[in-house]
């Protein structure tokens, strides 16, 4: 696979996130040793960048990968979680912030255990606390990488704003948000977080999209809103029936795209978000094999101007992210 570069380290040029093989999507599809097995093929596919969190199934996400890199696989990935929500497992967000520094620490030490590591190649805020000032929060994080407890500092789902009042304290060597042809909100074209990929890319930080596939949806798959209860597009915004029928323009678009270079939808998806700089590394998230080489293979699609042109003109989606 063609790699990147993450903190000076080369890096597949698609992570993957593992997320949907503890909570989110399909929860009667999961099964641990699937998903192990999905991990260390990643790894042999060139797919290290590793994303978890300790929020994902409450602790079952980072238990499971520490599994995985267990048996001499740890040194082949970078790894990356997070600290900052608190809730409860299932398909919805988690419920609360807790960015106190006594969580950001106690947390910490859960992690590391958790993934049976002794050291956090990332370790992002995965959400501001509005109740704690951020300078607080990301102070007890810098602090955990001078105790040699994490490599690297992230932040997730930020404005520009608030990026540069972390990088003034200790500097953020990645940014994660939401980014795909339907939320563009990194980008700065749409909503109020201002240009974050721009951000990342003046001050020497990697750009991390999740969600590059739409949640499922840009890879043509999703044609209805037929979902379990316990899917959270069952109760998203652009999922329900007639907002479905509306967003798959979308869809057409990226099908027109991916038919002309004899690709999949989804591998045109990912491929658009690695063309927007050189220091974006998407991480879609799979539980399956085929899914997981169908998504690792996008690395190698080259869209050409027409192609983005076209991509880039897409209609708005209809319906909110959450």
């Amino acid at each position: 696979m063609p790699t990147r570069t993450f903190a000076g380290t080369p890096v597949g040029a698609v992570g993957l996130g593992l997320m949907t093989m503890s909570q989110g999507y399909d929860l009667a599809e999961r099964d641990d040793d699937v998903s192990i097995a999905v991990i260390r093929e990643a790894l042999d596919l060139g797919v290290t960048f590793l994303d978890t969190a300790q929020v994902y199934g409450n602790g079952h996400n980072e238990s499971l990968l520490g599994k995985a890199l267990a048996g001499g696989h740890r040194d082949r990935a970078v790894v990356a979680t997070k600290t900052g929500l608190v809730g409860k497992s299932g398909p919805r967000p988690a419920a609360g912030r807790d960015g106190t520094p006594g969580n950001v620490k106690r947390t910490a030490d859960d992690s590391l255990r958790r993934l049976g590591t002794d050291v956090i190649d990332l370790y992002y805020l995965h959400r501001v606390d509005p109740d704690v000032p951020l300078t607080e929060t990301w102070g007890a994080m810098a602090e955990l990488v001078t105790e040699g407890k994490v490599r690297y500092l992230g932040l997730s789902e930020v404005t520009v704003a608030q990026a540069e009042e972390a990088h003034a304290v200790h500097p953020v060597a990645a940014i994660q948000s939401e980014l795909s042809l339907w939320t563009r909100d990194a980008l700065g074209t749409t909503g109020t977080s201002g240009d974050v990929v721009g951000w990342c890319k003046a001050n020497g930080a990697t750009f991390v999209p999740f969600s590059p596939l739409g949640r499922g949806f840009l890879t043509g798959t999703v044609t209805s809103a037929d979902f379990e209860d316990d899917d959270f597009r069952a109760h998203n915004p652009r999922f329900q029936e007639e907002a479905l029928k509306a967003n798959l323009r979308i869809v057409d678009v990226v099908k027109d795209v991916a038919a002309r270079h004899g690709v999949t939808p989804a591998q045109v998806a990912i491929a658009w978000t690695l063309a927007q700089g050189d220091h974006v590394i998407p991480i879609p998230g799979t539980k399956k094999p085929h899914y997981l080489r169908e998504n690792a293979a996008a690395a190698s699609v080259a869209l050409g101007e027409a192609d983005l042109a076209a991509l880039d003109a897409v209609p708005a989606p209809v319906g909110s992210r959450y």
